[in-house]
Order: C-alpha cells, then structure tokens, then sequence
C-alpha cells in the first residue's frame, strides 16, 4: 500500500474519535510534524479534514457528505437478491425480503419455492404488521416509544388462533424478538403456512431490511422449518455485511 495513502487511513480513524492536534496526529503517525502536516493539508484541500479555529483538525464536511452519498445510492434489494436466490436453492422454499416504511413493512424481493405448492406473495405488497416474521423482526428494532407508539395505533386482525390479539401482547413479543434477534409467523396468519425471519443490520448495526423463509405446513412443519433458523441467520448476517462493506471472514 502507498505509504501516504496508509497515513491517510490512519488519520481519518483517529479524528474520528475527536480533534486531534498537529503533534497528536504525528505521534499516531511515527512521523516528523511536518510530514504530519503535509498530510493534512492534502486532506484538507480534498474537504476530509478541517482545521479548527483553536489549531486542531477534526473530520470534514466532505467525507459526510461521501458517506451520505454511498448510503443514499446504496440498494439493499441489489445486495440481497444473489443471497435470497441461494438461500431459496439450499431449503428449497420460498424466500422474502422486507422493508419497513411508514407503517407499513413490505415486500421488495421475492425468490419462489421449487415446491408445486407455492405461497401467494406479491412484491410490493404490505405483510401483516402484527403476525409476519419480517415485520416483527423489523419493528422490535425499532426505539421503546416508536414501538408503543405504533402499537397503540395499528389493528389487530386474528385471521386465526395463532394471530397476536392485542397491543400488550404484541409488545411483549417484540421485546422477545428484539432479545433473540430472529422472529417466526407459525400459522398467525394462515393456519397453513409457517415462516421464519432475521433482520439484515447496516453499518450502525439497525435494522435495514428483514428476509424471511416461508412455506405452506403439508411441505414442512413449524419445527422443522424452525431447524433452518441458523441458515436464516447467517445469510441474513452475510447480507448485511455485504450491504455494510465489510469483509466476511
């Protein structure tokens, strides 16, 4: 690696902490003030450092400016798709990925079962709120009083026995989707059909996206579907760092 270029990656981290002054930034360095220097004036002319009125430098303008762009322009249905066509190759089920916007949580991605019987989804359509995995897992990531708030408002159909029946209860199940990191629909709102999630987190580690593995009951049963958890997990975990620019070790 450039040498500069190494320094450079070395300094942004250290600002990122707080200001640092010349003499900080030349001892993290190991090198003379005045190369210090150098360094931070390039950094400087390029917007990524910014000299304080009282002589210490901190992270500029631009580099937020970059990290806002990446994310804006990041598209997490792009990142997830080869991992849900993976993930619908190995259990051979139906595989959704979800996003939360407004009061709504719905589907942006779909790969099919290669079973004959299929599960009816549509991508673009809203997932009920108060039983589907995806919601769940998505919603218990979000803070305390957002979740209470939207308890309060939403209805709670009971398409069937399983289905949550009232506020209280569905904030009680959040609580345990947001402790365990992984939610399940077990006929909540089709008695027919069993279904398992995980959120895929970005780079501050929030929820950006849920994907779930479906399947009608006379496939798989509950418990065997809830035997893929682990698989559901990881792929989720490997999107998400994906989608974060991380390296997967």
């Amino acid at each position: 690696m450039s040498q500069s270029v190494d320094r450079a990656l070395t300094v942004l981290p250290l600002l990122a902490r707080g200001p640092a002054g010349l003499g900080e930034v030349a001892d993290a360095l190991g090198v003379h003030k005045s190369t210090a220097l150098r360094l931070l004036r390039t950094l400087h002319e390029h917007g990524l450092v910014c000299r304080r009125s009282d002589g210490r430098y901190r992270l500029g303008s631009r580099l937020f400016a970059l990290a806002a762009e990446a994310v804006e322009n990041l598209d997490v249905r792009e990142v997830a798709h080869p991992y849900l066509r993976e993930l619908a190759r190995t259990t051979g089920h139906t595989v959704h990925l979800a996003l939360h916007q407004d009061d709504e949580v719905v589907y942006v991605d779909k790969v099919d079962s290669r079973y004959p019987v299929r599960m009816y989804s549509r991508i673009g359509k809203p997932v009920p709120l108060t039983v589907a995995a995806v919601a769940k897992v998505l919603l218990a990531d979000l803070p305390e009083a957002e979740r209470r708030a939207l308890a309060a408002r939403i209805d709670y159909p009971r398409w069937t026995a399983r289905s949550t029946p009232d506020a209280e209860a569905f904030l009680r199940e959040l609580e345990v989707v947001r402790a365990q990191g992984w939610a399940a629909d077990l006929g909540g709102h089709e008695e027919s059909i069993n279904c398992v999630g995980a959120p895929v987190r970005g780079p501050d580690g929030r929820a950006v996206a849920a994907l779930s593995v479906s399947a009608p009951a006379v496939v798989v049963t509950g418990e065997e579907l809830l035997e893929l958890l682990p698989l559901v997990r990881r792929t989720a975990e490997a999107v998400g760092q994906d989608y974060s620019g991380e390296e997967r070790p």
